[in-house]
């Protein structure tokens, strides 16, 4: 006689959590997430800088980048498509994004540890931040995995160059609002996006790089609620 029991459909369901248990957990997970993401932008002791009402689309919190003792030093607030790495020519023609980094502004200090001194932040910083910033979204078609890296490194150095050099051939200038406050930003443009950056009289160093949409028609103005990036 077959004495070995089969499990019920009653019983195999009962060993798993229900699909509407696995659905509340998860959005408790992505809002303990998003309070997280909040509270570390709620720590900068500088005002955040976005793209003015002018822009309906969609907004969303990337991240900020602190000092040794905590303090944060710089960050990211996004807009419009969210960008990733695509190998496609027609992905990338159609992402339509813009990337605001906010650069506290700050003198020549003493590393958090004691150990060193870092150089003051200036628009250089934000261009810097700007352009290695696109190259993270980027990815030429005609490259594969293992060619990619030497090319990132490569263009990352030359990024690097560039922002040390806001007055060379590679930048122009364009004034964009700030605040409502009319701002000469350095801008210069290659076949992956824009880059662009300049220093405001809030204190801080903005820097933006994005494509699919023209930097031309950008505004800028302090974000005093975080509410629509969460």
């Amino acid at each position: 006689m077959e004495t070995t029991s089969r499990p019920t459909a009653q019983n195999t369901a009962s060993d798993s959590p229900a699909p509407d248990v696995e659905d509340s957990k998860a959005a408790e997970r992505a809002e303990a997430a998003a309070r997280s993401a909040a509270d570390a932008y709620a720590r900068a002791p500088f005002p955040w800088y976005g793209l003015d009402a002018a822009f309906t689309g969609q907004r969303w919190l990337m991240q900020v980048a602190s000092a040794a003792d905590g303090v944060v030093q710089h960050g990211s607030l996004g807009h419009g498509d969210e960008p990733s790495i695509r190998t496609e020519a027609t992905a990338l023609e159609k992402e339509r994004f813009a990337v605001v980094i906010t650069v506290a502004a700050s003198p020549v200090r003493r590393s958090g540890d004691g150990t060193g001194v870092l150089d003051a932040t200036t628009a250089s910083s934000a261009a810097w931040l700007a352009g290695s910033g696109l190259l993270a979204h980027t990815w030429p078609p005609q490259l594969d995995h293992t060619l990619r890296d030497d090319w990132l490194d490569q263009q990352t150095e030359t990024a690097f160059e560039l922002a040390d050099d806001l007055q060379g051939p590679a930048w122009s200038t364009l004034s964009l609002p700030v605040d409502g406050e009319p701002t000469t930003f350095h801008y210069r443009e290659s076949e992956f996006g824009w880059v662009l950056a300049g220093s405001t009289a809030a204190g801080v160093h903005i820097g933006a790089y994005g494509r699919g949409m023209s930097a031309y028609g950008l505004g800028f103005f302090e974000v005093r609620d975080l509410g629509p990036y969460v």
